[in-house]
């Protein structure tokens, strides 16, 4: 029988066979993305073509669009069990089945892209990150990044915090907790399902992406008032998720290279979001898209309700309190370096 054919157990006195003479490898990968969309989907796309690229054809993933293989919100368990090779998603999707997992999504108020992979790559983000996926029998790498988010697309101008509560709102991650304590309704919805919700009435807000993404989905059709900046993701992690036996039966020279590749894939990420975000601004605008920053004391009111959104967190769940307590500590030890190297906005 093939290395790369699975039955969702393995039994626990199983070892995985290495695929030593690098035979050639061929997965799925199913994605919580459309290959169109910019940035979030697209990265998943070049994964593709420049994997086949560097291997040399020795390793494919064929990549299917959302709900072809598994509902977008559920591959997650689909690639634990083993019914799914791999997949592209972003961890913060998983909030409800591992909620440590949204640490390496993105953090409200909290670092942006190089202080992120800093942490990460250098600071013992990785090693926790890789162990809480290996207790799910997934391998997870983290696959790309964008730039700071938007803050919301809204029907009505918010003056107030009162305007906030009662209002529908997909949110996503560990700020739709901080929207909740505030008064906000929120609910995570698949890309496809946002805009007919927003249309219809569903729901009456919604944050997503950066300008760029969101103008392409067409957000600005329904709802005109958009605000910034985006404190609940600073920057956001893109992950390749793959069943922990198929990636433990690959080659150590396959691992290396889809490794690489993911790292690239981040420098790629930085770039093309930073560069695209001025364009979709002015499309935004001619189209009278209305901008708006966040007042003073509502940003004040976002950051003390995700203190105690954290503090929670922790009680809750140790590998929350892991994650959320290394990062502190690196963040900690990071601002003396960022305070002296780099310009204030206020300079």
């Amino acid at each position: 029988m093939s290395a790369f054919l699975f039955s969702c157990g393995t039994p626990e006195n199983t070892e995985t066979v290495q695929n030593q003479d690098n035979d050639p490898v061929n997965l799925k990968l199913a994605s919580t993305y459309p290959s169109t969309l910019t940035i979030l989907g697209t990265m998943a796309k070049r994964f593709e073509e420049q994997i086949a690229i560097i291997s040399n054809g020795n390793i494919t993933f064929r990549f299917f669009e959302p709900g072809a293989l598994s509902p977008p919100l559920e591959t997650f368990d689909a690639v634990s069990y083993g019914a799914l090779d791999s997949a592209w998603s972003s961890p913060g999707f998983w909030s409800g089945k591992v909620p440590a997992l949204q640490t390496f999504a993105a953090i409200p108020f909290g670092p942006d892209a190089p202080e992120y992979m800093a942490w990460y790559y250098e600071g013992g983000g990785k090693e926790i990150y890789e162990d809480i996926y290996h207790q799910h029998n997934i391998h997870g790498i983290i696959c790309g990044i964008s730039p700071p988010e938007a803050s919301g697309w809204f029907k009505e101008e918010i003056k107030t915090l009162d305007d906030l509560k009662g209002l529908r709102m997909r949110f996503f991650g560990l700020g739709a907790r901080v929207m909740s304590k505030l008064g906000v309704s929120t609910q995570l919805l698949a890309t496809g399902d946002i805009f007919p919700a927003l249309e219809l009435g569903a729901i009456d807000a919604t944050e997503f992406s950066v300008p760029a993404v969101d103008e392409k989905l067409g957000f600005d059709k329904v709802a005109k008032h958009y605000y910034f900046p985006g404190w609940h993701q600073q920057s956001t992690f893109f992950e390749l998720m793959i069943n922990l036996e198929k990636w433990e039966s690959l080659s150590d020279l396959q691992k290396a290279q889809i490794n690489m590749t993911c790292g690239d894939n981040m420098r790629f990420g930085i770039a093309n979001g930073e560069a695209l975000q001025a364009e979709a601004i002015n499309k935004l605008k001619q189209s009278g898209t209305i901008f708006h920053e966040w007042p003073g004391e509502i940003m004040q009111a976002f950051e003390a309700a995700w203190l105690e959104v954290a503090e929670e967190e922790a009680a809750k769940d140790p590998d929350f309190k892991r994650a959320w307590e290394s990062l502190q500590s690196f963040r900690a030890s990071y601002k003396s370096w960022k305070d002296l190297g780099y310009i204030k906005a206020d300079n």
